[in-house]
């Protein structure tokens, strides 16, 4: 179950991604940023090795939070 949600939220951010390069509109990079976070934290979540599991949901963390703030940053002015 977890392995669909993994490649569901890739694919999220791939499209994202491809979509901003294209278009060259980078508003939607929050969003990519947010789906690269949910997706690491998957891997960290399924991962059976500890100091990658960690390492994993750490760097998930902060990536989320990036695109949180980029996210408020952008549509709220400056915090």
């Amino acid at each position: 179950m977890l392995k669909i949600f993994k490649n569901v939220f890739g694919l999220f951010a791939f499209v994202l991604a491809v979509y901003a390069l294209i278009t060259d509109r980078f508003v939607v990079m929050p969003y990519m940023l947010f789906f690269l976070g949910v997706m690491l934290l998957i891997m960290g979540l399924q991962e059976k090795r500890k100091p990658l599991n960690y390492s994993l949901i750490l760097v998930s963390g902060f990536n989320i939070f990036v695109s949180i703030y980029t996210f408020l940053l952008n549509y709220h002015g400056s915090i």
